[in-house]
């Protein structure tokens, strides 16, 4: 596995994690939950819109668009829905239960659809060490939520 995407994958989930305190804080300043997810959709608007000439976007013709999966539509309202919870949620439960929970969550997924090869994914078994992966992670999240 190449160092950097190693490096850009770890400060992609740095930043996930420094995302929810962001968006709890910038929540309590402003006061309104919406405003403050709209401010978060804005500017992801705009990191797009900086990015596309660096990545060679063109625009699908409506055959690719006809060829969309129904369920693949469905990742825009997932990502609102996670900025909503790290709204709403994230500065009541804290950052490592915050993550704890949502990162588990993701771990578990991951390999239940994996497994499966469901929305997309290539097909890898979920063998014993992924299943006590699993296993490990929800151990540590108690441990975690322990007070």
């Amino acid at each position: 596995m190449p160092i950097l995407i190693v490096a850009a994958v770890t400060v992609a989930g740095i930043l996930n994690t420094v995302q929810s305190g962001a968006n709890a804080t910038l929540n309590k300043a402003l006061g309104q939950p919406i405003l403050a997810a709209l401010v978060v959709t804005a500017a992801n608007v705009a990191v797009y819109l900086a990015a596309a000439p660096f990545a060679g976007i063109g625009w699908p013709g409506a055959q690719r668009f006809a060829g969309v999966p129904w369920w693949a539509w469905l990742g825009g309202v997932m990502g609102a829905s996670y900025v909503l919870a790290t709204i709403f949620l994230a500065e009541r439960l804290g950052a490592a239960v915050f993550t704890g929970i949502t990162v588990t969550a993701a771990i578990v997924t991951s390999v239940v659809l994996d497994h499966f090869g469901w929305v997309g994914f290539a097909q890898h078994s979920a063998d014993p060490w992924r299943i006590l992966g699993c296993a490990l992670m929800i151990g540590g999240l108690v441990l975690v939520c322990l007070r």
